[in-house]
């Protein structure tokens, strides 16, 4: 299909899409009652950090139960949201193309319709996985038909706990700011549920001069053309070990040699049995005990890389794995890197660390204000469960609509208004915030769960609302009695 028809299909698509959205009286009408500071500074009724995936799904679930006062920030520009066009390098999703989610329900705005606008049903046919930088243009077409109101280059730096308000400490291309909300939403993407994992060696200082342009993390922003010719390292054995190998590769490294710590790859994605709506739905509802057995098992067996991505880098014949070899050491100089293992050493032109992320949403800067008050995983099981499991305890403690809690009444009284809406909710919520197919069922339950507090906490004022009201539905009937003959 040419590049106009292209454009014809998708302008049609996004009309229908907007006609759809206009049946299903989206965006309904605002209710929340206007807030204040006070000092009279008018309040926010949610806050959402992060314009990806999660972050418009939720502002998406939000605007459609009719709460309309909120902003979006993302820090980074257009278009680089999320991972897509980042840092995640693989060629297709790992998801069947068939499943739905920032959708929310509405044909016309799945992935499936917005493919075939473009490309034709047959297309849509014979298509076996989604590619990467389609499902991000995806994102931002959903984004742009729903007119998201989100505000890029623009990050919270800081949140306080101000009564029943969040004080959050905004910058953007204005400048800096105060905004207050009734509620803030982290939708920071699985990196931001903590930080990069970098292992620990002795010769090792991630932050050294040498370090810094020939030891790079798999989430960093790399050249890959300046690998062309070059020899190099990865550390893991994951999805974005495979994904940057094949990267490198096909950027015209001469060499990439993969090491892992296991005698042979995780076999079999225990993950994606979870995918189905009984486990979706109802494991939040499981007790402590029984949350904690699934998920500590589902990330104790990992994750296999997609075959895929396996394939992808064993086509070069300069491509190889060194199996039950874990590093030892690691220092880089001016002409390198040499790596050190049980089994002798190795020299490289730069390495890349494919290690992932250390789940430590409890550390991120936005919450550093009140985290001691937070409770996580480690504050419900056994102290013996939380040193085997160290990872695993530090995910945050969430309640029913992802909102943070308070290791005392009060403070859960506070830090109810903070809602992890990422990977950091995983041990709590199942993977409704960041994979695919939990999205919608997540960005409803943190919907509805806003919408009960926001109503709850003002439900003196609706009362007198509702006292006030006086639509007088029989004016136009000859049974109509007015009000001071009643």
């Amino acid at each position: 299909m040419n590049p106009r028809t292209k454009n014809q299909g998708l302008e049609a698509l996004g009309q229908e899409a907007r006609r759809d959205l206009e049946r299903l009286n989206w965006p309904a009408p605002n209710w929340v009652l206007p807030t204040a500071t006070p000092e009279g500074t008018s309040v926010l009724d949610v806050l959402i950090v992060g314009g990806g995936m999660c972050g418009q799904t939720a502002a998406f679930a939000l605007m459609r139960e009719g709460v309309r006062n909120i902003r979006i920030v993302e820090r980074k520009a257009a278009g680089l949201e999320g991972p897509w066009a980042s840092f995640a390098r693989m060629d297709t999703l790992r998801s069947p193309k068939h499943l739905t989610g920032p959708d929310l329900g509405v044909p016309s705005l799945t992935f499936r319709a917005w493919y075939e606008a473009q490309h034709g049903a047959a297309a849509w046919a014979s298509l076996y996985k989604i590619a990467r930088l389609e499902w991000a243009e995806y994102l931002l077409w959903v984004r742009t038909v729903l007119t998201l109101p989100i505000e890029n280059l623009t990050e919270v730096t800081a949140l306080q706990l101000a009564g029943d308000l969040v004080k959050a400490s905004v910058r953007g291309p204005q400048g800096d700011e105060t905004v207050f909300a009734r509620k803030v939403v982290l939708a920071l993407g699985r990196d931001g549920s903590g930080a990069p994992r970098w292992p620990a060696f002795p010769s090792f200082s991630p932050g050294s001069e040498h370090s810094r342009t020939r030891i790079v993390h798999s989430a960093d922003d790399l050249d890959f053309k300046s690998l062309n010719g070059k020899r190099i390292g990865v550390l893991g054995a994951g999805a974005s070990a495979f994904d940057n190998a094949g990267t490198a590769l096909e950027a015209g490294a001469a060499q990439v040699t993969m090491f892992a710590r296991r005698p042979y790859l995780p076999q079999v994605n225990k993950s994606k049995w979870t995918s189905f709506p009984g486990f979706l739905r109802g494991f939040y509802s499981l007790d402590d005990a029984r949350r904690w057995r699934f998920f500590t098992y589902i990330f104790a067996e990992q994750v296999p890389p997609p075959f895929e991505s396996v394939l992808r880098c064993e086509k070069h014949a300069d491509f190889s794995v060194r199996l039950a070899e874990p590093w030892a050491d690691l220092v880089a100089d001016s002409s390198g890197v040499m790596v050190t293992t049980a089994k002798g050493t190795h020299r490289f032109d730069a390495v890349i660390v494919a290690t992932g992320f250390d789940v430590d949403m409890m550390e991120r800067p936005e919450v550093s204000a009140f985290r001691q008050q937070a409770l996580v995983w480690a504050d419900r099981v056994s102290s013996a469960e939380a040193h085997a499991y160290p990872e695993e305890s530090r995910f945050p403690y969430l309640g029913d609509a992802f909102q943070l809690l308070g290791r005392t009444p009060d403070a859960s009284a506070a830090l109810g208004n903070v809602h992890i809406f990422n990977w950091g909710s995983t041990m709590s919520h199942g993977a409704l915030a960041g994979d695919i197919p939990g999205l919608a069922i997540g960005a409803d339950r943190l919907a509805e769960g806003i919408v009960r507090d926001l109503f709850v906490s003002d439900a003196d004022r609706h009362f007198d609302a509702l006292l006030a009201h006086e639509e007088e539905e029989l004016k136009p009937t000859s049974l109509y009695v007015a009000k001071g003959e009643r």
